[in-house]
């Protein structure tokens, strides 16, 4: 798995021109599944983006996780982390996940973080998104599993 972790001032998902998803501050996470993913990747993965000392305590200096400031997080499903421009230059998706896999696996992801005690909200699978955030800092991560 990849996660691309941002942290906001707020998001939002919309799908068709309706919202689907929404957040204040907290996280955005884009989740990306490939082909040689671990079964327990999606659990490891959210238990670390949940723990990351990503956020200013009252010194300003990063020491405080999503579990300690309370945030919330939108999840979005992004296949196109596992593009590959190696050769040419249209992508290829051969390393990312069948979209049946994909999904099952973005969903333990976003069930793992709600187990820790994360306000979830998700972004559509299978679906044209807009995403649009307000970055705080900004800072951003990424994150992988170890594959096979």
């Amino acid at each position: 798995m990849k996660l691309v972790i941002q942290r906001v001032a707020r998001a939002e998902v919309r799908v068709g021109g309706s919202r689907v998803a929404s957040s204040g501050p907290g996280l955005l996470i884009l989740v990306g599944v490939g082909v040689d993913d671990r079964p327990e990747e999606p659990t490891k993965l959210a238990e670390k983006a949940y723990q990351l000392r990503i956020f200013e305590d009252g010194e300003g200096k990063m020491n405080l996780s999503l579990a300690d400031v309370g945030g919330e997080v939108v999840v979005v499903p992004q296949f196109t982390l596992y593009g590959d421009t190696s050769r040419g230059r249209r992508p290829s998706w051969i390393r990312a996940a069948p979209p049946d896999v994909a999904e099952e696996r973005v969903e333990e992801f976003a069930e793992a973080l709600a187990s820790l005690g994360a306000r979830v909200h998700r972004g559509a699978f299978r679906e044209h998104m807009e995403v649009e955030l307000v970055n705080d800092g900004p800072v951003t991560l990424v994150l992988e599993g170890r594959g096979p």
